[in-house]
């Protein structure tokens, strides 16, 4: 227990019970304020939260540095986990997804740099590159491992056969990919497969970007410069409105539990195993304090049943381009 924070396992990883999403501090969500940013960090280390994600591709680049100047003198506190794998430039620009052994290798000296730490604690691959086999890119984070540079390796969207094929390569100590009340569709074949292996589940977007917390009841709730409208069909005109009434329904339970409709998602999601680990993304200390309160809620089998009974499909698919997940 950290601080009063429960613990779960990735594998042979131990972090807390709810992790902290890095992305939005610096990229898609809006106009950021790196000294709130800071704090929040600070905060939820004293909260016990201590599983932090980021990714290079953030900024581009800048999440990571932002991440190392807020554990900087606190490292020993922190689970740090990072990515490589969409590759982007400076300008921000795409340049696609790249898994070649010789690009992971460099991809994450340059994290290490970023973030000014000598380890990488969970190194994930971002998405699965189609042109490089998952062998060959493991076997380059395997030397990672070997070299100190990173201590557990991880995955991220990736499909039942390729998440066999890397673990044959070296132990795979978590799988991170979507899941909330809105984004279930990891349960039919991802989920057996990675408990089947021993591997850890991390949940990003457990409050689906937003939409879970109630907050967001038309497109003028969005904040300038966030890019949720443009990127996800499921924020699209014709999606939009069917997906808050869909919340609507997630709001009458939270009533009767007396917390958030956002705490009560991600009690769902952490009610689905203890091998499952969300790691909601804010900004503000405000909301870090509210889901790490999620922690606890206490959702019966009777809720649980009418959540899953009650809250159908939401309209759109997770992304406008499918084809990068679950490779």
């Amino acid at each position: 227990m950290l601080n009063g924070m429960q613990t779960r396992r990735l594998g042979s990883l131990s972090v807390s019970a709810i992790g902290l999403g890095c992305m939005g501090m610096s990229e898609f969500y809006g106009a950021g304020d790196d000294a709130e940013s800071i704090s929040t960090i600070h905060r939820a280390l004293e909260l016990g939260c201590n599983f932090l994600d980021t990714a290079d591709m953030y900024g581009p680049f800048t999440n990571e540095r932002l991440v190392g100047r807020a554990i900087a003198g606190r490292r020993d506190e922190v689970v740090l986990a990072t990515k490589f794998g969409n590759e982007r430039r400076k300008d921000g620009s795409w340049v696609g997804v790249n898994g070649r052994p010789e690009y992971v290798r460099a991809a994450c000296d340059a994290s290490l740099s970023r973030l000014g730490v000598e380890h990488i604690d969970l190194y994930y691959q971002h998405r699965v590159d189609p042109a490089v086999p998952i062998e060959d890119t493991v076997g380059a984070m395997a030397s990672l491992v070997q070299a100190g540079k990173a201590r557990h390796l991880g995955l991220s969207e990736a499909g039942p056969q390729t998440i066999r094929r890397a673990a044959a390569v070296h132990p795979i100590s978590a799988l991170q990919s979507e899941y909330s009340l809105f984004s279930r569709d990891v349960e039919a074949e991802i989920l057996p497969t990675v408990r089947e292996l021993g591997i850890g589940f991390v949940a990003y977007s457990p409050l689906g970007r937003g939409f879970l917390t109630g907050s967001i009841k038309t497109s003028a709730d969005l904040p300038e410069g966030d890019s949720r409208a443009g990127r996800f069909p499921r924020f699209a005109a014709g999606n939009f409105d069917r997906n808050v009434a869909l919340v609507g329904i997630i709001e009458q339970l939270a009533l009767t539990k007396g917390c958030t409709p956002g705490q009560l998602a991600l009690a769902w999601v952490l009610s689905r195993g203890q091998d499952i680990v969300p790691i909601p993304g804010t900004k503000r200390r405000s909301y870090l304090e509210q889901n790490l309160a999620a922690a606890d809620v206490e959702l019966t089998g009777e809720d649980i049943a009418w959540l899953e009974q009650n809250v159908g499909e939401p309209a759109g698919d997770r992304y406008a381009d499918m084809s990068t997940v679950n490779r």
